[in-house]
């Protein structure tokens, strides 16, 4: 017999706007809660208090403060890809916008309660992870999305794996500056910060690369 992936249960999902509107206080309660003091000192009775609800009310939601946490994530994920969306849809017409755009969008949106984000993932193990997972591959699919009118700006010689080696890299920086002792914080030091990673892209993607360079003179010679 096999065991189940430790994985809290889906929370009841409200039917009506009321319930929604409280469901929507209770999160962004425990939000508040988890990014001033740790999720550690975020209590189902803390909580409730912030958001001026009533401790059963939470409980009638959410079995556990697991459950609870889980909501969260999912939360601060669809956040992220909803404003990544928005944020490439409206870049310029040109794979120098869209990398630019694709820059300031993650670095911002990791920016956006970046202490608890890296807490949040590392709270719930492996089932945390695969939905982490899911943002990072709708945000990479985002991104090629965004960029494929402009595909042949790119002189690589592989043009769709240098797009997709550049928008990794992208995100591996904004991540790393999440979690590092010393972030690039404030708006100004994180839009030069993106400014440096757009162009670091756009720098790599317009830049014929050497070993495709050298089969070129090699055919041809």
């Amino acid at each position: 017999m096999t065991e189940e992936p430790d994985r809290p249960l889906p929370y009841r999902e409200p039917r009506q706007a009321r319930s929604a509107a409280t469901l929507a206080r209770v999160l962004q309660a425990a939000e508040e809660i988890a990014s001033t003091s740790g999720l550690d000192e975020m209590t189902m009775a803390g909580v409730a208090e912030r958001a001026g609800v009533s401790v059963g009310t939470i409980y009638r939601r959410f079995e556990d403060k697991e459950q609870l946490i889980a909501a969260l994530t999912e939360r601060m994920l669809e956040r992220r890809e909803r404003y990544v969306a928005e944020q490439l849809s409206a870049a310029g017409p040109s794979l120098s916008h869209v990398m630019d755009a694709y820059a300031h969008a993650l670095l911002q949106s990791f920016a956006d309660s970046s202490n608890l984000f890296p807490e949040l993932l590392r709270a719930r193990g492996a089932g945390s992870l695969d939905r982490g997972a899911r943002t990072i591959t709708e945000i990479h699919r985002l991104l090629l999305e965004a960029a494929a009118p402009h595909v042949g700006e790119i002189r690589r010689s592989d043009p769709q794996a240098a797009l997709d080696t550049a928008a990794r890299a992208v995100l591996g920086a904004c991540f790393h500056n999440s979690v590092r002792p010393d972030p690039a914080a404030g708006e100004a030091a994180r839009r030069r910060y993106a400014d440096d990673l757009g162009e670091m892209a756009i720098a790599y993607l317009l830049t014929p690369d050497r070993h495709g360079t050298a089969r070129a003179a090699r055919a041809a010679g």
